[in-house]
């Protein structure tokens, strides 16, 4: 255990820092009533400097996307001590200001997500303001539609996303269904701030449910909600009677939505994989359950191959995001990116949208700075404005509530980012799984009836516009000693940098003061020789560093090369 003084520790002086852990430490050890996890825990770790300083050295930082963190007992963890003064550090914001007082609920599948949303619920009807809460897990999409459904002031839905399954987050939407943006979420943690944990005190749940403080959220709630997602499709559905599909929700909270949406594009031919078929947290197949990653989507490539499938879906654990695989032309499965998928996307969209006549007067599309600047040319070509926003969907999101100010919520034609995040419509105010798995098959179907396939449509695209290669690359840093080198890093890579692979920068684009109308971020984008760049940022989720690398060139294989020395000398900054 720390052990501390106010004189000495070891033959030095104490540190301020290991002083207020071991405090932090001993108050929560000390505290009654401790859920017997958290109390065998705080026990366990008895006398283990490194794991007391990891739980107690910071609070779970809460950001614009909410908390996110490993799941356990200390400050820097997610429990239901957090999860109550997030809730009533909200519950004091919106009981201050002039929003309605109910707050729309969701979940997903992650280990004790139902225990934390039903402990929002509760304490949220103890300040007064009543609850909304799905009666099981949904996609987090879902949630942003409940919010404006029933006229919220807010939105929580507790979910980590594709973390890993130590992982559990807390998610605040506001009152238009978007992700709360910067302003709010510095209202709000000024709000938590001023909350001590151990002082808040929830409703009993099932007393408030009897007592209508607390509601579940209707079946027509989440019909309506389908329904929308539905009269996104922009084609006449044919040849998706014919469509051969595998879909796996990754054991998260997609199955329910995405059936019932592809009941109604008429897909019958649906193999989901039974292991990643039913919600569960310790995601057993997929460690990592993000449809980002190959290692995620092995075992429904496995199951497309016995299948003879010609399309793979997979929705991450909270349905928000969607990855799909295809068939090559050797028979092999070949996975797509979330820059070609997003493309794809963007060109069939609007390719029937002029066909069918449907076109807005002034349509717009949005996109992320670290997506493929491709799509800003496809916009072009189509006569989309492009809209480029921080990384987040919470800014796409943003961008389409300032479009409805303006009476233009039309003009929104679509929106996406490089990672698998779509929407095509503003019915919600977050990316869309189900609605990508939706259009991708509507997508897929159509080509199909004309003898193209994705992959023949992306080299189309590649030929229009030219070859261009986008790839992530992320670098973990874990505890209070990673979260410091990561700030050291980002700070040499505000040196005087010449050159990344033989491309010279042409331009250093520093995100941190503001720029280009943006707010405020830790992001560094250089522009390199040759319509080249690198981007760099600290993950808003994740212990991680990111680098995204764009290269164009006249073929896959030049891009390849480019991409490997680009990569290599940024990597030597990591070390």
């Amino acid at each position: 255990m720390i052990v501390c003084t106010e004189t000495v520790l070891i033959g030095r002086k104490c540190d301020p820092m290991e002083e207020r852990i071991k405090q932090q430490y001993d108050r929560w050890l000390s505290q009654p009533g401790m859920p017997a996890d958290l109390a065998d825990e705080l026990n366990s770790i008895a006398g283990d400097e490194d794991a007391i300083t990891d739980r107690f050295y910071r609070e779970l930082e809460f950001g614009t996307g909410g908390l996110r963190g490993v799941i356990g007992t200390g400050t820097n963890r997610m429990n239901v001590y957090n999860i109550r003064k997030a809730t009533q550090g909200l519950a004091n914001y919106l009981n201050a200001s002039d929003l309605p007082k109910k707050v729309a609920i969701g979940y997903d599948s992650r280990i004790k997500s139902d225990v934390f949303a039903k402990e929002t619920a509760a304490v949220l009807a103890a300040n007064g303001i009543k609850a909304y809460i799905y009666p099981r897990l949904e996609p987090t999409p879902a949630l942003s539609w409940a919010v404006r459904y029933y006229g919220c002031g807010a939105g929580v839905c507790v979910t980590a996303s594709h973390n890993p399954a130590k992982y559990n987050g807390y998610k605040v939407y506001g009152a238009d269904g978007c992700q709360i943006t910067l302003e709010v979420a510095a209202k709000i943690l000024a709000a938590i701030e001023a909350v001590d944990c151990f002082a808040v005190q929830p409703a009993d749940f099932d007393a408030a449910l009897a007592e209508g403080k607390i509601e579940y959220s209707s079946e027509k709630c989440l019909d309506d909600f389908v329904d929308a997602v539905y009269a996104q499709r922009v084609g006449d559905g044919a040849g998706t009677a014919d469509l051969k599909l595998v879909y796996t929700p990754l054991n998260g909270s997609g199955l329910e939505c995405v059936k019932k949406l592809l009941a109604k594009l008429g897909v019958t031919h649906v193999t989901v994989v039974p292991e990643q078929e039913k919600p569960d947290g310790n995601f057993p197949t997929c460690p990592y359950p993000n449809p980002e990653i190959k290692e995620a989507m092995a075992l429904g490539m496995e199951y497309a191959k016995k299948c003879n499938a010609d399309l793979l879906l997979a929705t991450d654990p909270d349905c928000d995001r969607v990855g799909i695989a295809v068939k090559n032309k050797a028979g092999e499965y070949e996975l797509l990116t979330g820059n070609q998928t997003g493309m794809l996307l963007l060109d069939y969209i609007c390719s029937q949208r002029v066909k069918h006549g449907k076109m807005p007067a002034d349509p717009v599309m949005v996109k992320t700075i670290v997506t493929m600047d491709m799509g800003e040319q496809i916009a072009t070509h189509y006569g989309l404005r492009t809209i480029n926003v921080l990384t987040g969907f919470k800014f796409i999101g943003e961008q389409i509530g300032k479009l409805e100010k303006q009476g233009k919520a039309d003009s929104y034609v679509f929106g996406f980012e490089e990672s698998y995040g779509y929407l095509t419509g503003s019915y919600v105010r977050d990316k869309d799984g189900v609605d990508g798995a939706y259009m991708i098959c509507e997508m897929f179907s159509y080509y199909a009836t004309k003898g193209i396939s994705l992959l023949d449509k992306l080299d189309e695209l590649y030929k229009t516009y030219g070859y261009c290669l986008n790839t992530l690359h992320s670098y973990e840093f874990d505890g209070s000693a990673g979260f410091a080198k990561m700030q050291n890093i980002m700070q040499a890579f505000r040196g005087d940098i010449k050159e990344f692979g033989g491309k010279k920068v042409v331009k250093l684009l520093d995100y941190a003061p503001g720029l280009d109308g943006l707010p405020k971020s830790d992001v560094l984008k250089f522009l390199l020789e040759d319509n080249c760049s690198i981007v760099v940022r600290p993950s808003g989720t994740e212990p991680k560093l990111k680098t995204y690398i764009s290269v164009s060139a006249e073929n896959k294989e030049a891009a390849e090369k480019v991409e490997v020395e680009i990569a290599k000398a940024a990597e030597k900054w990591f070390n």
